[in-house]
């Protein structure tokens, strides 16, 4: 009689666990499409999440080398956007409110060359290095209308760790360059970006 209720229990535990399981599927479904990115009440942002596991749309390289020592972004610019983000814009042309843009810098790998390359097996180039901040620009048109409708944040030009949170760049030092090169294109540097520069999709 007990190996009989000892079975009874154990079977209605498993079933409970698969009842949970099928119930909180689409709850972690939910959740991992929700945007990662929060901003607090008072204006700044907190670092984002997660975002490496979102679109990742090309990676410009402005080495020092290559800019008599004083470019302004000497690293890799690992740039994020979110799918459903990029899925409008390969529609439309034009970003939808809420979009975040992450900008992830990571150093050149160890310069051996007066331009800043070095020699791999693959051949002489550039690589990847250290990480090295992180720059993030979301779309809000209500806020951010002094600045074409985007704000733009910095959690630190550095190695690991980044600042938690950060409050929206002047003008001068951010969203200025933007609306001065690249307004048109909805304040996004898409040329550099072949998968939305040429709207081929995935």
């Amino acid at each position: 009689m007990q190996k009989y209720q000892l079975a009874i229990i154990v079977g209605a535990c498993l079933f409970g666990a698969s009842l949970f399981l099928v119930s909180a599927k689409p709850v972690a479904v939910a959740q991992a499409q929700q945007s990662t990115v929060v901003l607090n009440a008072d204006g700044t942002m907190q670092l984002p999440t997660g975002f490496r596991k979102w679109v990742f749309v090309g990676a410009p390289l402005t080495p020092n080398a290559l800019n008599d020592g004083k470019a302004n972004f000497p690293e890799y610019h690992h740039v994020y956007i979110e799918q459903k983000n990029v899925d409008a814009y390969l529609k439309t042309g034009v970003f939808p409110e809420g979009t975040v843009i992450v900008k992830e810098l990571t150093r050149v790998l160890d310069p051996k060359f007066p331009d800043g390359s070095r020699t791999e097996p693959s051949g002489r180039g550039y690589f990847n290095g250290e990480y090295n901040g992180i720059d993030l620009t979301i779309k809000d048109s209500k806020r951010f209308a002094k600045t074409n409708g985007w704000g733009f944040f910095t959690f630190g030009h550095h190695p690991l760790p980044y600042e938690k949170s950060a409050a929206e760049k002047p003008v001068s030092e951010c969203a200025g360059c933007h609306i001065a090169n690249v307004a048109s294109t909805d304040m996004t540097w898409i040329q550099f970006y072949p998968l939305l520069r040429d709207k081929k999709g995935y």
